[in-house]
């Protein structure tokens, strides 16, 4: 298959094919996917899958430069997420619902996202994605006139691309970097609840169990080094791709604390004119939360609004994230230092699963039981990259 072009414009000559004489894994039903278009597009079919298949329900993720802005498993639309997307929360679909709360972990990097739904689409999912500025979509099938209806997105360059559930991929895989082929064998190692078994403090509920369980999933398909925070089956913040550790906390971090302040009463009190776009009124609330407008943007914000702009004092700031809890911490390698559960436990995290083996894994559980967080050890270290 001709790709449109490579990782980058300039890079005009690009194909895709399957390895060996093995049968492709996904295929194009409208488009022209781009290098990192496929890239996008194999990573996050496996991981909705994956999580579709672990935990027993409809699973979709929101993927930018090949590493989930959010994912989830089908479950409640809060007030937020369906006023912000205009849909009645009562009545959404298990696969729409999954795919709402994955977007709403980090709705800023998700816009022009790829989406990956681990069901067929139907007619109210393809109906939300055609308002909503994303890039293309695979899933492992479409619901009559589906296709069509998103096809016409983006000038009719929008992607829609069928994933081959039965697709079984081969024992070794290999890239080409600067004349050297690297080999290794694929990762199969089964991601299940028994590998939190090892809970060396605290207590582990089954429904911070099934947490932690998407949170490996989710990090085995984003750019090390990665953590990620998540509650009630879908993510809310993912640091991705950071050289340090805590930094990577710190980053996901600061998106969980967005995510939350997202629903404090004064910032669902900003008042937005109709004609401001829903991409806008995303940006603009999460410059209102981060508190530090420039004169411009506080004139800009104001000509948005129909309405005064309310205040949010750091007093109700920190009092409402105080308010957060029961998240659940992932790290996709052992914790190096204590610093990343002190960070953590700033931002309602009760629940932890890490590798373990670091040199300094005992201060970690010390940590970890001056916070009163549950420490989970799998053993397990999933970098990708």
């Amino acid at each position: 298959m001709d790709l449109r072009y490579g990782m980058n414009p300039q890079q005009r000559s690009a194909i895709a094919a399957p390895v060996g004489p093995g049968r492709w894994p996904v295929r194009v039903l409208h488009g022209s996917p781009s290098y990192i278009n496929m890239l996008d597009a194999l990573n996050s079919w496996q991981l909705v899958s994956e999580a579709s298949n672990a935990l027993d329900r409809p699973a979709a993720a929101s993927f930018k430069h090949v590493s989930p802005a959010g994912a989830a498993v089908a479950g409640p639309v809060d007030e937020v997420t369906a006023e912000l997307n205009g849909v009645d929360r009562a009545a959404v679909g298990a696969l729409t619902s999954a795919y709402l709360r994955a977007r709403d972990a980090d709705p800023k990097s998700s816009y022009g996202d790829f989406v990956a739904v681990s069901q067929p689409v139907d007619a109210e999912l393809a109906e939300l994605l055609t308002r909503l500025v994303c890039d293309g979509v695979i899933a492992p099938g479409y619901a009559p006139g589906t296709v069509a209806a998103l096809s016409q997105k983006r000038g009719g360059r929008f992607l829609v691309m069928e994933a081959d559930p039965a697709y079984v991929p081969p024992r070794q895989e290999a890239r080409e970097v600067f004349g050297l082929r690297l080999t290794q064998e694929r990762d199969e190692v089964v991601l299940s609840t028994a590998l939190l078994d090892d809970v060396v403090c605290g207590t582990l509920p089954a429904t911070a169990a099934e947490d932690l369980l998407l949170g490996l999933i989710v990090l085995r398909y984003t750019q090390s080094n990665s953590v990620c925070y998540l509650r009630g089956g879908a993510t809310l913040g993912i640091g991705a791709g950071q050289q340090s550790r805590v930094d990577c906390t710190r980053l996901a971090g600061a998106k969980v604390d967005t995510w939350w302040l997202r629903r404090h009463p004064m910032v669902r009190a900003l008042a937005f004119r109709p004609d401001v776009r829903l991409q806008d009124r995303i940006n603009w609330q999460i410059r209102f939360i981060e508190g530090d407008l420039t004169a411009e943007e506080k004139v800009r914000l104001s000509e948005a609004l129909s309405s005064p702009m309310p205040e949010l004092t750091n007093e109700q700031r920190t009092s409402w994230l105080a308010a957060l809890d029961e998240v659940a911490f992932v790290s996709d390698g052992a914790l190096p230092f204590r610093d990343n559960v002190d960070h953590a436990s700033r931002h309602g995290v009760r629940y932890i699963a890490e590798p373990g083996g670091s040199i300094r894994s005992a201060e970690v559980q010390d940590a970890c039981r001056e916070h009163q967080i549950a420490l989970a050890r799998t053993g397990l270290r999933l970098f990708h990259h």
